[in-house]
């Protein structure tokens, strides 16, 4: 959205309103950029999936290429800390898709269209559950260490450059 792209300002329509960029865009502009990055190590995707749809076309479009999605991060809030975090977002940035009606509006969506997915990896035993109710550098502490743990369990080391 900020370097005015077309996909850019068909998202920003769905996102001023506090929607969800529908499905079919989302997943275009995402199969373009990962065939672009084929050849990659592996890929972190943050925010998305974010509908149950999204997260089946993944699962099809990277299993063809042999790369099932390994690990699903969830960083668990309360309600009423993230619409407290929507808004001040939206003061302190003067976003117009973070005032009350829409931050409202958005945890609805999540309720509806995103919680669902907690259910579609944890059957999958892909999901790990991170305190996102901790300062900033706790929670991503224990990002990393989640990462960490999964890529030594799984004997798979990163690689340092």
């Amino acid at each position: 959205m900020e370097k005015g792209t077309m996909i850019g300002k068909e998202a920003g329509k769905y996102i001023d309103k506090g929607l969800l960029v529908p499905d079919e865009i989302v997943l275009r502009e995402l199969y373009r950029q990962a065939l672009e990055h084929l050849d990659s190590p592996g890929f972190i995707f943050d925010g998305f999936p974010r509908t149950i749809v999204q997260a089946e076309t993944l699962d099809r479009l990277l299993e063809k290429k042999g790369i099932p999605i390994s690990m699903v991060i969830s960083v668990v809030v309360e309600e009423q800390e993230l619409f407290k975090r929507i808004r001040g977002r939206g003061e302190d940035s003067g976003r117009s898709d973070d005032s009350v009606d829409i931050a409202k509006l958005r945890l609805n969506v999540y309720k509806e269209q995103t919680r669902p997915l907690m259910d579609y990896y944890s059957v999958q035993g892909k999901i790990v559950s991170v305190n996102g109710m901790e300062p900033v550098d706790k929670v991503f502490d224990k990002i990393c260490l989640a990462i960490d743990t999964f890529l030594v369990s799984r004997k798979v080391l990163p690689v340092v450059e």
